[in-house]
Formats: structure tokens, C-alpha cells, sequence
């Protein structure tokens, strides 16, 4: 028995020990933990219980038979954040440069399988030089192995992906398909081809950073969620972020306790509307103000910064927030807004999370570039989104409201629960002078101005709406706290199903 112990603790230190002390030592010299590090970090103290220690690669190729190592260059079991049921799997490039080998992917499928059984959260944290060349279509089988298990987990439990290095070629396709992103500054990236087939092919000179990059996929593609300076403050939010998420489709949104009375009265909202209509100001007030102890975990904050999209509480209860930001572009609705809002709003009603949405929209954003470019497709998606969406949802106007943007964001025509507008709110098919214009053309401009302060007099206020029904109710800024937070517990025990289907249609 005493020799099976230590043959048991030998081969526990060297699957510890992965690639060897010589490249752990590489790994920390480059600034990045390694994949067991960063487990430690992520869990509960002493939480995670590790699968498939010992498993070791099959392949008898290119003198692979004389280099095994246990565990083939993954991390994989569960553990706990915050009390809370998570499976996990760690990428380690100590082990073949973390590539992708057939037991490797199966043991990342094994605990992708069991979190759906059981129904709790995914998290990958991916750091892997792609697949593993010496086993050729094995490696390829192996990724889409993963690639199918992403999209049966779809909607089922969340997937959060963590990119800590590299992931080109076939590995980006796994995060892409998961619920979100992050990334570490200057030491991952993503892209299908690297910067040496980019020049080949395009003649383009990039780098690995500048191609796909943390900065570049929140800022210009939209292809990442959040980027963090280092692998520790990465995973220490990805534990807040976790808090915001329920274990999976099955189960509600996770309560915590809260001391911020529901109906706390904002006295500073009622002066938040600037008197100019044409004067911005920052939505993220009205959010911090309004939410639960004003915390609000943004999601791609860098990217089509005109609408914010985001986590918070209300009541200790998490809510999805979507709100127009009038500091960048007026708040307009764009290509990148419409994408970027449509996907957080159907990640909500997969998983029962309330919406909230603040609208201060002033309609679509105009141009050769984005008709060209598909605006009516795209914008169509957040339309479809909040059209399909069966979970509560509560609107608040704060000030415009115009044309088919009224109507995208989650209007009452769109199947809204409760529609509040400030006193401040305007709804009407678009601005007063652009209106008058189109109705008067060819009057005399003191006509024009006349007919415009009658414009606004007659459609500059959410009362038309309300008369109609549209609005629920006109409310004071600073009762909007207390307005959600009863709405939120009307609407607890919602129940709303759309027609049957095999699935839906949404115009990708």
C-alpha cells in the first residue's frame, strides 16, 4: 500500500509540474501565471477538485511517444466562486505550448458535458499555441469536439472564455461562441491568421498586437468584452462576474444581501437633463444612482460606447441594463451599438435575468457607410432581440425618443412590461426643426420658427404617448429607483411563451 501512495504522490508532482520548472520560469517572465496559478486565483481557497490528472496524449507520431506529459497541457476539473458551483478548464502552455491535442479536447469536453448535466457555469481560460500539428486531423476533430459542445451549452449555462496568451487559427472559434470574452493587455491575442500569413497574403505589416490584440478586439472589432492590465486582475473580476450570473438556464438569478433601501429617492436625477436638447450628458450617473449601491459591471465599455450595456442589482437581485449614452454620438443607434446590445439582451432572456433599459435616443445613425454597410440588417437584430425577449422588462425615457428607435428600444409595441418616461422625455417621430421642415417645406423661416415652438409644444413631452397608452406612467427622476424596484417584484412570477418553433430567425 505504501509503495502505491508514493507512486500516487510521483506522478501528482510531475502532472504539478507540467512542462517543467525551466518553463514555469518562462511563463512568469513573460508577466503571466501559470494554468494552475491562475485556477488558484480564480476559486475559492482549497475549492478545486482536479479530473483527468493523469491523462497523457496517443499519439506515436514525429518521436511524440517519447514526450508525455500527464494531464497533455490542460487543467480541467471544479470548484467553487464564492460558494457557487463553476467548472473549469486551464490551458498550459508549459505543457507543448498548451496546444490542442485529441485528449486534450476531450478532457475539456468532459467537464463542458458535466456542467450541463448538472447545470452550472464554464469558464475557460485559454493561453495555447492552436493545435497540436503532430496529431493533424485528430487535433482538427478534437476542436470541433469542443465547437459542438460550446453550442449545445448555448443558453444552457454561461461560458465565460478568459484569453491569458495566445489563440489563433481554429482555437478562436471556441471563445467566439461563448457568452463573453476577456482578455489581458500585452499578452494575448486572437486572429484566424497571424501577422506573418497577413503579409504574405495582403502584403500588410502588423503586429501580433495591433492585429488582435486586447485594445484592438474592445475597441475596433467588438470581438472581446473587457481587457485588464495583468492575468490577476482579469481573474479577480472575472470572480465579481461570475457573482452577476445564474448557475444556468434552470435556476434564477443569484441574490445577495443588500443595504441600499429600495426606495432610496435621488434628488440630483431631477437635474440631470441638461435644459439644451442638444447639451450630452453621462447616462452612467443615472445608472450608479439608480442601481444597487451604484455598482455596474460594464461589458465592452470600449467598444460603441453610444449605448451602455451591462450588469447590476436591484434589491440584491441581478438586472441587465442597456441604456443610449448621449456623451458619444448623441446616443444614436449604429451598426456597432445595435450588435453589441442585441447580443447582451438575448444572453439576458436565456438565462431569466430582468432588463432595464434608459432611453435617450435621438433615432439611427445616418450615412452612406453604414446603409452600405447593412444598418437595417443589423439594426433589425436589437429590434428582434427585444421582440423575442419574454423576461421582465422595464424602460425608462429620459429624454429623445425618436422614430424607429423609439420603437427598437424596448418600446410597449415590443411586448414592454412597465414604460416609464421623465417629465423630460420627447417621443416623437423625430426632432421638431427636422419635422417642421419636411411638413412646411417652403415657408418663410419665421414661419418655420413658429411652426417648430408649436411642434414642440404639441410633441415635446411624453403626455401624447401616455394619452395612447405607450407610456405606463410619467414619473419623477428620483422615484425611478423605487418605480423598478417594485416593478421588478410585479413582475417575479412573469410568464410569457412565444409561439412554438424549432428556433428562431434573427437576421445575422
Amino acid at each position: 500500500m505504501s509503495s502505491t501512495i508514493e507512486e500516487l504522490e510521483r506522478r501528482r508532482i510531475a502532472a504539478r509540474l507540467g512542462g517543467g520548472q525551466k518553463r514555469i520560469d518562462a511563463q512568469h517572465g513573460k508577466g503571466k501565471l501559470t494554468a494552475r496559478e491562475r485556477v488558484e486565483v480564480l476559486l475559492d481557497q482549497d475549492s478545486f477538485e482536479e479530473l483527468d490528472m493523469y491523462v497523457e496524449h496517443n499519439c506515436v507520431d514525429f518521436g511524440m511517444e517519447t514526450q508525455i506529459v500527464p494531464g497533455d497541457g490542460v487543467v480541467t476539473g471544479s470548484g467553487t466562486i464564492n460558494g457557487r458551483l463553476v467548472f473549469v478548464f486551464s490551458q498550459d502552455f508549459t505543457v507543448f505550448g498548451g496546444s490542442l491535442s485529441e485528449r486534450h479536447a476531450q478532457k475539456i469536453c468532459k467537464i463542458m458535458d458535466m456542467a450541463m448535466k448538472v447545470g452550472a457555469p464554464v469558464i475557460g481560460l485559454n493561453d495555447s499555441g492552436g493545435a497540436r500539428i503532430q496529431e493533424g486531423v485528430a487535433s482538427l476533430g478534437g476542436y470541433a469536439e469542443v465547437f459542438q459542445r460550446n453550442v449545445l451549452a448555448s443558453g444552457v449555462v454561461p461560458q465565460l472564455s478568459l484569453i491569458m496568451g495566445p489563440c489563433a487559427g481554429g482555437a478562436v472559434y471556441s471563445p467566439a461562441m461563448t457568452d463573453f470574452i476577456f482578455m489581458v493587455k500585452d499578452s494575448s491575442y486572437m486572429f484566424v491568421t497571424g501577422p506573418d500569413v497577413v503579409k504574405t497574403v495582403t502584403n500588410e505589416i502588423v503586429t501580433q498586437e495591433e492585429l488582435g490584440g486586447a485594445v484592438t478586439h474592445t475597441t475596433k472589432s467588438g470581438v472581446a468584452d473587457v481587457a485588464f492590465d495583468n492575468d490577476i486582475e482579469a481573474l479577480l473580476a472575472a470572480r465579481d462576474f461570475v457573482d452577476f450570473l445564474p448557475a444556468s438556464n434552470r435556476e434564477s438569478v443569484p441574490e445577495r444581501p443588500c443595504d441600499d433601501p429600495w426606495d432610496r429617492l435621488e434628488p440630483s436625477l431631477d437635474t440631470l437633463i441638461p435644459p439644451s436638447a442638444n447639451q450630452p450628458y453621462d447616462m452612467h450617473e443615472c445608472l450608479r444612482k439608480v442601481l444597487d449601491e451604484g455598482e455596474f459591471f460594464e461589458i465592452q465599455p470600449t467598444h460603441a460606447g453610444n449605448i451602455l450595456i451591462g450588469f447590476g442589482r436591484i434589491e440584491g437581485r441581478t438586472v441587465g441594463v442597456v441604456a443610449n449614452q448621449p456623451m458619444v454620438l448623441a446616443g444614436v443607434l449604429d451598426i456597432n451599438s445595435s450588435k453589441k446590445a442585441a447580443r447582451f439582451v438575448r444572453f439576458c432572456d436565456a438565462f431569466e435575468i430582468p432588463i432595464l433599459t434608459f432611453v435617450d435616443v435621438p433615432g439611427f445613425l445616418p450615412g452612406v457607410g453604414q446603409e452600405h454597410s447593412g444598418i437595417i440588417k443589423h439594426g433589425a437584430k436589437l429590434l428582434f432581440a427585444y421582440a423575442e425577449a419574454t423576461v421582465p422588462k422595464i424602460t425608462v425615457i429620459t429624454r429623445k425618443a425618436y422614430g424607429g428607435a423609439y420603437d427598437v428600444m424596448a418600446s410597449k409595441h415590443l411586448r414592454g412590461d412597465l414604460n416609464y418616461a421623465w417629465p423630460t422625455a420627447e417621443i416623437a417621430v423625430m426632432g421638431a426643426k427636422g419635422a417642421v421642415e419636411i411638413i412646411f417645406r417652403g415657408k418663410t423661416p419665421e414661419e418655420i420658427a413658429e411652426r417648430t415652438a408649436e411642434y414642440e409644444a404639441r410633441f415635446a413631452n411624453p403626455f401624447v404617448a401616455a394619452s395612447k397608452g405607450f407610456i405606463d406612467e410619467v414619473i419623477l427622476p428620483h422615484s425611478t429607483r423605487r418605480r423598478i424596484a417594485l416593478g421588478l417584484r410585479k413582475l417575479r412570477n412573469k410568464q410569457l411563451e412565444n409561439p412554438w418553433k424549432k428556433h428562431d430567425n434573427i437576421p445575422l
